[in-house]
């Protein structure tokens, strides 16, 4: 295999009217998602950000080989599970191989999670500017770019600070404006911004819709994120889910997901809708991440829908 030489990575908003996409490492589907990999890559899509689930590194590294232009980054890595010495040198060969087109997102992840790994999370905002030095004293001098999970408004405020970018999951569009006012101008543009979108596609509206809150239920279980929206203007809706979960009532949380929640923070829809729901998220400043999911199938079925409605 001929390496490119390595490149100064450019942290700019991509131009372009095609997404980022959401790729997981599935057990036993690995291979295909590779083949989805370098498809997007021949498509011009304009990224590929890699959950925690299934081995985020593990599947940068392979990208890093199989794909030729597309960038790519963790989305995000918890800081808890991997030694900042090891993250660091594994970023900074990734980063080499690729040609300069990886970056390094970090995340403190969120409590329950770490909680099943009997794993015991720290103070966020201490333990992630912390990791951080400590990624940056052990890189040499190949460095990855390095993005925060920053949610709310004090992560988002470090990662100005300390790193090259920001990383939403879930997020609500209607305040990604006010949130940007804490990205300082003289780094704005080159201030990487991308969000995780939910995204289902099919002509039957409901039945996307209906997919999109299955998989919210699991995310508006989680704390931080209802206290999230909670402070973007949803906090009747997290508040009603919130009592719901406490009294055992969890066949009530998705009833309790108001259409003005859901379509703030998921896509859903006919080819078309999606198409300009994704183009209404580019238009805030944020690169959007589509993660698929299918009425009728799974991942692969569900990315072949993005591809088809970009063909």
């Amino acid at each position: 295999m001929r390496l490119r030489p390595p490149r100064r990575y450019r942290t700019s908003m991509p131009t372009g009217p095609r997404p980022a996409l959401c790729l997981v490492a599935s057990p036993g589907r690995r291979a295909s998602i590779l083949e989805l990999a370098v498809e997007a890559d021949r498509q011009g899509f304009q990224g590929i950000a890699c959950p925690s689930l299934g081995g985020a590194l593990s599947l940068c590294t392979s990208l890093a080989h199989v794909t030729e232009r597309i960038r790519f980054w963790t989305s995000i890595e918890p800081i808890y599970l991997v030694h900042p010495s090891e993250a660091a040198s594994t970023a900074s060969h990734i980063h080499e191989v690729s040609g300069g087109r990886f970056g390094l997102g970090l995340g403190v992840s969120h409590g329950p999670a770490l909680a099943r790994l009997r794993v015991d999370a720290g103070r966020p905002l201490e333990d992630i500017t912390s990791y951080v030095a400590d990624v940056k004293a052990a890189s040499n001098e190949i460095a990855a770019p390095i993005y925060l999970a920053s949610m709310r408004d004090k992560m988002l405020g470090v990662a100005t600070e300390i790193a090259d970018g920001a990383i939403w999951a879930n997020a609500a569009r209607s305040a990604m404006a006010a949130q940007f006012e804490r990205v300082p101008a003289a780094t704005a543009e080159t201030f990487f911004r991308a969000n995780m979108v939910p995204t289902v596609i099919d002509d039957d509206r409901a039945a996307a819709e209906a997919v999109n809150r299955r998989t919210m239920a699991g995310y508006v279980a989680l704390p931080n994120y209802r206290n999230y929206w909670k402070a973007v203007g949803y906090e009747e809706e997290m508040t009603a889910i919130q009592k719901a979960l406490e009294g055992g009532e969890r066949d009530r949380v998705a009833s309790l997901m108001s259409d003005r929640w859901l379509h703030d923070v998921t896509l859903s829809g006919t080819a078309s809708d999606v198409r300009e729901g994704l183009e209404a998220w580019a238009d805030t400043g944020v690169l959007p991440v589509a993660v698929m999911s299918s009425t009728s199938g799974g991942q692969v079925k569900a990315v072949g829908e993005l591809f088809a409605a970009y063909a």
